[in-house]
């Protein structure tokens, strides 16, 4: 398969599963500027306060912060932080805004990558955990974590 043609990730929210519990995703194109997409190719992206979304019928993404390049012309007005448009189908859009606004949803990005030689955006339909259910999911990820050292430890002998 060509290189260009892989999905291939450029960043990731680890938060999100540890914050919310994750119920629906979608996979969404993301409007950006050519400075942008430069320094996404170099790395230079954050999604950890990030979240989407929704104004006169059109989903956004507020929060990813896109270092700009050194190297990035002086004429461009270059803010790290601006809101983003998200490309999405109708149908999904009003999916999304009925859960939000009536289900009691949010939403927020769980990770950036080149689909095509595009950048996409995986966002999810979300719920708030408690603290309770931090707790359980952590401890549930350390026995995860145990398990395969007895198991490879078992292996070896």
């Amino acid at each position: 398969m060509n290189a260009k043609n892989s999905p291939s990730t450029i960043a990731v929210n680890k938060r999100a599963s540890f914050e919310y519990f994750i119920e629906e995703t979608f996979v969404a194109g993301v409007a950006l500027e050519g400075w942008e997409v430069k320094s996404i190719r170099a790395g230079k992206i954050s999604l950890t306060d990030a979240y989407v979304f929704t104004r006169h019928s059109e989903v956004f993404l507020l929060g990813v912060n896109i270092h700009p390049l050194i190297s990035t012309s002086t004429h461009n007005r270059i803010e790290a932080t601006r809101t983003r448009k998200l490309l999405l189908q109708r149908r999904e859009i009003n999916h999304l805004i009925g859960s939000i606004e009536r289900k009691g949803y949010s939403c927020v990005p769980l990770r950036f990558f080149w689909s095509h030689g595009l950048v996409k955006c995986d966002i999810a339909l979300v719920k708030g955990k408690q603290q309770h259910d931090k707790r359980d999911t952590e401890k549930n990820r350390d026995w995860q974590r145990e398990r395969g050292r007895i198991l490879r430890q078992g292996r070896a002998v």
